[in-house]
Parts: structure tokens; sequence; C-alpha cells
């Protein structure tokens, strides 16, 4: 293990990261339920679901038996011209649970993939409405979307991972950040006005992660300010762009987000948690009136299509994800996880080094005063038997849900020990 370690840090790149790698990464044997086996035989909860991805918890038996039923079936085929049962099912799944109107799916390997559709879909309905010199798109900072081309475009181009970037392609139009959980029915009102007078004739439409930004600033915003968005874009006759590829599946303590603010978007994402973490893969859905506006315009139809587009495969998986959201589990064990996290989290803003705590559905996120020593963070956490992956100012969790409540203390109590690190650095 110690060869795999060294050939790793010297040959393979990993997120966000220089080569050779500054700090070695550590090495996982195996992973179960919500813990991570590493080589050294120490066994660390995994805080971080992989990156929102394993809701259900690793190697979940439901989703282990639909993989390996269609592994013996069909792990691919392409999907240009042909079709099968996995891939319609799962269409039919995903109209049923998303907002009402929602009618059509389109099928990509990533989240960042499926932003990229999502931005084709709102220039490419535009250009069939007669207005191609709709061209851009209105969103607001602190916002993450994607690491590609399009989706990098709209996160924010100074706060956000890809400010290197800026200026390299069409420039998008940003809105300050929306004002956090808990604002005052003025506070809103006087953000939505802002926005409003940022919308002009170049504008297609508004992008968002509705009531949670994630990897730009981890914030929360109120879901009546979704409402208000949607007044927006109908006004101005341009379509809202809802990427729930973080929230969606409950891990904000609603199904999605959109639908429990009552609204409906016209193109919607979805990734991450979809296949429960066993394998990438998204979805893109939309209305009949974009999908239509689009195929009788201008190329026929949307311009994409990827090589592992409606995978048999992660199309099984991903009805067997839903299998489990349909059961409702989740609806108990967020709402205990978010009581969990509250509870033990919150005390922590008391400290010097803290400058919030915030915590909804099963997110926990504590930000610090100034950027966290990874190494020091990391250190601090797997010490304490939980992996975490802290970013900029941020130490945050988001609980696998089958997490005990015995596992949920062990992730606050790693926050806490990442906390009292930082004090001593201060």
């Amino acid at each position: 293990m110690e060869d795999l370690a060294r050939f790793d840090q010297e040959h393979i790149w990993h997120p966000y990261g220089p080569m050779p790698a500054a700090v070695p990464s550590i090495p996982v044997t195996s992973a179960e339920g919500v813990t991570l086996h590493l080589d050294d035989d120490r066994n660390i909860i995994d805080g971080m679901s992989s990156w929102w991805a394993v809701a259900h918890g690793h190697r979940h038996p439901h989703l282990v038996e639909a993989a390996h039923r269609q592994i013996n079936q069909m792990p691919h085929v392409m999907f240009g011209g042909l079709t099968h049962k996995p891939a319609v099912d799962l269409a039919e799944w995903l109209v049923d649970i998303t907002p009402e109107g929602l009618d059509l799916v389109f099928y990509s390997d990533s989240g960042s993939v499926s932003v990229e559709v999502a931005i084709k879909m709102a220039l490419q309905y535009q250009m069939g409405n007669g207005h191609p010199e709709r061209n851009r798109l209105v969103t607001w900072r602190r916002g993450y979307h994607g690491d590609t081309q399009g989706p990098m475009s709209v996160c924010d181009p100074e706060g956000g991972m890809h400010s290197l970037w800026t200026g390299q392609w069409t420039p998008q139009v940003f809105a300050d950040k929306p004002p956090a959980r808990g604002a005052t029915e003025e506070e809103r009102a006087r953000y939505l006005a802002h926005f409003d007078s940022l919308i002009d004739d170049s504008v297609a439409g508004i992008i968002i992660e509705p009531v949670v930004q994630g990897a730009g600033g981890m914030r929360f915003h109120d879901h009546e300010l979704l409402v208000e968005l949607r007044k927006l874009c109908d006004k101005h006759g341009i379509l809202l762009i809802a990427d729930e590829i973080a929230t969606g599946f409950g891990r904000a303590g609603d199904l999605f987000t959109t639908k429990a603010a009552g609204i409906v978007p016209d193109i919607m994402c979805v990734g991450k948690a979809l296949t429960g973490g066993f394998m990438s893969f998204a979805a893109t859905l939309t209305t009949a009136d974009v999908a239509r506006t689009i195929s009788s315009g201008a190329g026929g139809g949307i311009m994409h299509g990827p090589t592992f587009m409606g995978n048999p495969l992660a199309c099984a998986v991903a009805c067997a994800q839903l299998d489990l959201i349909a059961e409702g589990q989740w609806r108990e064990d967020v709402p205990r996880i978010e009581s969990r996290l509250r509870d033990q989290l919150q005390p922590l803003a008391s400290s010097d080094a803290v400058a919030d705590v915030r915590v909804l559905g099963a997110i926990g996120v504590v930000e610090m005063q100034r950027p966290v020593d990874m190494g020091l963070a990391t250190a601090a956490a797997v010490d304490a038997g939980v992996w975490l992956r802290p970013f900029g100012k941020l130490v945050y969790t988001m609980p696998p849900y089958i997490s005990t409540n015995d596992e949920v203390d062990r992730i606050c109590e790693a926050i806490a020990a990442i906390v009292a690190a930082e004090e001593k650095r201060r």
C-alpha cells in the first residue's frame, strides 16, 4: 500500500490539486454502510457521503442486487436509435416524482454535463423562439454548477473555484449572493428588485441552485425566493433552470426543493445521489413546450449525445435507488440527522475561530474565520475516526441517511476536533 500511495501521489491527479500532490491521499480498501476501511486497518465514517452521492450508504444490498442483475443482462448499449427497459423505467420514475410538467428526460454521464445540456436547452429554446440574441444567463454569486465550460461560466467569477477562467467565454450576468435563509420579506423584495434590474434582452434564462448553494459557499436561502424567481422568468419570457444535483432526493429535507416551494422550473438537473453513489450518472428534465420549441428550430433537436447516455447499468441502479426513496425511510432519517447536527454543531459558534454555523436537512456547515489548514484538518478528523473534506473556510458534512445517532455524534466530534486544531493555529 505504501507503493500504491507513492505512485498515486506522483502520477494521479486528484480534484483541485497540483502534481505531484502536496499531501498523500489515504488508501481505502473497501467500504460498507457508512464505513470506509483503510489499508492500515482503521475504519472511518464517511461524513461526506462521498460528495453527496452515497445517500443510502456504501454497497446497499438493494442497489448491489440491481447492479448484478443488470450486469448479467446488459451493462451497456448505445442509446442512438436504441432503447431499453431500465431507461424507460427510470424516466417514468423521474417524471412521476419531479415537479409536475417536467415530462421530458435527457440522460447524461455526470452532473456537470447535465448542466451543459440545460444551458444548451435554454439557448436553443430562445433560438427556436426567434431570439438568438438571448445568449446569456443570470445567476447569483457564491454558486457552483460543475467543472466543464458551460457550468464554469455560471459559477462565481470572483470567489468561486473557476475564477481563473473568467473572461474566457461569453460573460454571464451575476446578481449579488442571495439573502440568507430566514430573511425578511422586505430583504427578499429588495434583493429581487436588484435581480430583476439585471435582466435585459440578452438574457435567455436564470440558473440557480435552489435553497442550498453547494461548493460555492454552502449557503442556504428561503423557498419563498424560488417562487419570486419563477415570477420573474414568467414576466420576462425566459427560462428557469434549477440545478438540484446536490439537493435532490431528500438531502435538504425535501424530495426536491423546487417541488416543496410549489414551483415548476422549465429545466431541472439531477445527479449525485441518483445512483446512490454506484456510478456517475445524471439527467436533465424539461417541459413539453421547451422540447417542442427546440425540436422545431435549427438542428431539429438538442445538440448533445454522450457515448454513455442512457447507460442500462446506471439506469437500473438509479431505479433501485428510487425504490429506497419511495420506501420513505429518509423522511424520518433526514430530520433526525438535522436535529442531531443542529444540537451539536451550534455550540461551536462560540469559538473565536468560527464565523458561522448552519444546518439544513442532512447538511451541517461550520464556516471558519479563515481558510483551514487541509493537512491539519484531515489529520484531526481521521484521528477522530471520520472522513471530512473541508474547502476554503468551510468544514461541512452531509452524512449518509442511514447514519445512526452515534455515528452522527462522532461526525460532530470530528468537526469539533478540526475547530480545536484551528483555534491552536490562530
